[in-house]
């Protein structure tokens, strides 16, 4: 495994692992987890030189972090993990909307901290942000939580330019993830070069387009009934077979190499700069270890001008998300 750095001074393994599926956002949210595999996976990740962990509240909700904490037990010493807050619930533990307030900024925190197990959140992010709270209030009860050693490091997701230059003013940041892989590059234009210019490293979710790149989708067919990817916008019957056209310029790359679709995707991404650290997710160790051979993969820059051409920004057919989660980013 290689190691790169997101901001100053906090160094991670140059692929980290997306833990969401071992228990998602609803039941079965990428198909069914099994808990023993999942702590398995982890396991093994740490063999592989992994060390970014990343999980949020409200994955499960809340179990997700349960699973990580358990696995992780033992290995606090080789493992920075990453966890969200940014929601609120109701009584019935279901997400009812955002809520940065600082109160629930530090009932989000406590919680995390119970359920992983563990004194310091290495890496805590905004979810998503709450157009109703000051960016400066909610970063500002995150910096308290690192003045009292809770945290070590901040980070945002999903925030739009002149959020995350508000925040940056407020506290250093060191992280923000958004999506980006080859079918999402949107955030070329203004997000990751702000970021670059504030010293911000950044972590892509989603880096596999939600299994699409990995070419082992060829059709919705291949959705098990209750996947929530069947309500995905590109992943729609209209725009299915126009998008398997990336997956097969990403297949073509990588039947030139001897790799795997996933590892041709992630290697592109790594070649975005260095400081880029996608998080593939996975709940199987088959999953990760193909994955992480991405970290050795050289792409030629023959191959990067092949895959930019066939995936260029806006080329991707359909929106990344439904009307509702798509007003939730970019704020």
């Amino acid at each position: 495994m290689k190691y790169r750095s997101l901001g100053p001074e906090f160094e991670v393994s140059a692929l980290g692992l997306g833990c969401m599926p071992m228990a998602g956002v609803g039941a079965n949210m990428y198909g069914a987890a099994d808990e023993a595999e999942s702590i398995a996976t982890i396991h093994r990740a740490l063999d592989l030189g992994v060390t970014l962990f990343d999980t949020a509240e409200i994955y499960g909700p809340r179990t997700n972090e349960e699973i990580v904490g358990r696995a992780l037990r033992g290995a606090r010493d080789r493992a920075v993990i990453a966890t969200k807050f940014g929601f609120r619930y109701d009584e019935g533990g279901r997400m009812s909307g955002v809520d940065s307030t600082p109160d629930n900024v530090r009932r989000a925190c406590e919680g995390s901290l119970r359920r992983l197990g563990v004194e310091t959140i290495d890496l805590l992010y905004q979810h998503r942000v709450d157009p109703n709270v000051p960016i400066e209030d909610t970063v500002g009860a995150m910096g308290e939580l690192v003045r009292e050693g809770k945290v070590r490091h901040l980070g945002l997701s999903e925030a739009g330019a002149d959020t995350i230059r508000r925040a940056a003013a407020t506290h250093p940041i060191h992280a923000l993830q958004s999506e980006y892989s080859l079918w999402e590059r949107d955030v070329e234009a203004e997000i990751l070069p702000l970021c670059r210019e504030l010293g911000i490293g950044f972590v892509p979710y989603s880096p596999l387009g939600r299994g699409f790149l990995t070419g082992a989708i060829t059709s919705r067919d291949d959705l098990p009934e209750g996947d929530y990817r069947r309500n995905d916008p590109r992943y729609s019957e209209e725009n299915f077979a126009q998008n398997l056209r990336i997956v097969a310029a990403v297949k073509a790359v990588a039947e030139r190499h001897g790799a795997s679709p996933a590892q041709v995707a992630l290697a592109w991404l790594l070649a975005q700069g260095d400081d880029v650290v996608p998080i593939p997710g996975s709940k199987r160790r088959v999953t990760l270890e193909d994955s992480m051979k991405a970290a050795e993969l050289q792409l030629s820059a023959t191959d990067l001008e092949e895959l930019d051409r066939a995936a260029p920004r806006g080329g991707t057919a359909g929106p990344r998300y439904g009307e509702r989660a798509m007003a939730m980013v970019r704020r």
